[in-house]
């Protein structure tokens, strides 16, 4: 085994010699302290309007019965996202804007609308129809949707393709579901309290079992078509600008539309509500996640087809491509280096893992001529970070190897015009030649 890199690790280039030190709202405590500062007044000010309009006790109901769907809701995106995971910040970062921004610019925008146009048409009736089809629907899918832009613009080697944009857009709308769910549950309290009805027949119950038994991926179902527009833009090459700019405007004017489409079941009837669950959402739940699935089971497939280069490169080792390429393996190596080596070492195999699905995709989208400017650095970068942890991660991959495909890899022709490696100096090779 190689002792060292297969060709020497550079250092950055100083540039003119010239060392620019950034201004100081350039800085990076700065931003996150603008923004933590403005999450949390903006937290403060929905807690105090939420807590204004359901009362302290409705608030303290609404708040535990709306956090229940909240963790099922996360792990099932944070599961799709186990091939290449993306850090937690981003994910913290989205919770909290729609539970914090998107909610408050919501509420005031929805009421300030529905006021006026109440106002104007001396109709009130309608004018709360005509805010929760048509208004509603537009405020909250573009402040839930303004999560996605920023991750995309200001996390963009984060955000890669479709599993991303389904992430960071479902998870920003669970938070924003979670504060619509405490406003609505509390209200419903505090109507029971001001009735007198309990149990099964109070309104409480027929909310409860409305938001959060029957349609707990509501708002995350539509957002996540505004985060798969984003996503189709990650994945698109940097010359094509129109696409990117249109296909996540498609996909929020679809979020839009079905956002509204479900706010106006109500008015098709006394079984409207349900014709719509059933003949509609229920299917295009089933459509997204099998859409979900598919996206996660053909990254693996690229990491499989991707990662031979490196082998052949002495930056892998033999059996880690397909170890890498299949979950329960990547499970299986973690736990060896958590049994051998302890809680740290598991990291550190995971860190491996995420490097390498990363570095597979870079050179995925590099052969077809959609990666950055930055390709050799980035990929330089993560082979980096693969070296340093070789000797804890090889042997881990190599027992997975063994223990979930115990079947001789057998290196079949290769397709035409496979590319050779991106590094100067190094002969072009086959990676599927024996």
């Amino acid at each position: 085994m190689a002792t060292s890199p297969p060709f020497p690790t550079c250092p950055p280039s100083p540039g003119n010699g010239v060392l620019r030190h950034p201004h100081w709202w350039q800085r990076r405590w700065v931003r996150y302290g603008a923004l933590s500062s403005l999450l949390a007044l903006s937290g403060l000010v929905i807690l105090a309007l939420v807590r204004r309009q359901t009362g302290t006790e409705g608030f303290l109901v609404g708040l535990g019965l709306a956090v229940l769907p909240v963790p099922w809701l996360i792990a099932a995106f944070r599961w799709l996202d186990r091939v290449e995971p993306g850090p937690w910040r981003n994910l913290v970062f989205s919770f909290a804007w729609g539970a914090c921004a998107a909610a408050l610019i919501a509420i005031v925008a929805n009421s300030f609308a529905t006021k006026w146009i109440a106002t104007s048409t001396a109709d009130p009736a309608s004018a709360d129809t005509l805010g929760a089809t048509v208004i509603a629907p537009i405020v909250e899918e573009t402040a839930k949707a303004a999560a996605v832009l920023l991750v995309f613009l200001f996390r963009r080697r984060d955000f890669t393709g479709i599993v991303d944009g389904v992430v960071i857009a479902g998870v920003t709308a669970t938070g924003f579901a979670f504060t619509e769910n405490i406003l609505y549950l509390g209200t419903a309290f505090g109507t029971d309290q001001l009735t007198g009805d309990r149990g099964i027949a109070s309104v409480t119950a027929a909310t409860f079992f409305v938001r959060i038994v029957m349609s707990p991926f509501a708002h995350p179902l539509f957002t996540v078509l505004t985060g798969i527009g984003f996503g189709i833009a990650a994945l698109s090459a940097e010359r094509q600008h129109v696409r990117r700019v249109l296909v996540p405007v498609c996909g929020l004017l679809l979020a839009m539309g079905m956002h509204a489409f479900w706010n106006g079941s109500s008015t098709f009837g006394e079984y409207g509500f349900f014709a719509v669950y059933g003949a509609f959402m229920v299917p295009a739940f089933a459509l997204l996640t099998w859409l979900a699935i598919w996206t996660r089971q053909r990254e693996l497939r690229t990491v499989r087809a991707e990662l031979p280069a490196y082998v052949l490169a002495g930056w892998l080792g033999p059996a880690e491509p397909l170890a890498l390429g299949s979950m329960r393996a990547r499970r299986m190596a973690r736990d060896y280096a958590r049994h051998h080596h302890g809680r740290p070492a598991a990291r550190e195999v995971a860190r491996y893992e995420a490097c390498a699905t990363s570095l597979a995709f870079l050179r995925h989208r590099g052969r077809q001529g959609k990666a950055g400017a930055d390709f050799v650095v980035r990929e330089r970068e993560l082979l980096d970070e693969l070296w340093r942890r070789r000797n804890l991660a090889r042997p881990a991959l190599e027992y997975a190897s063994r223990a979930a495909m115990p079947v001789p890899v057998y290196w079949g022709p290769a397709p035409h015009g496979y590319p050779a490696m991106p590094y100067p100096g190094y002969p072009a090779y086959n990676p599927y030649r024996s």
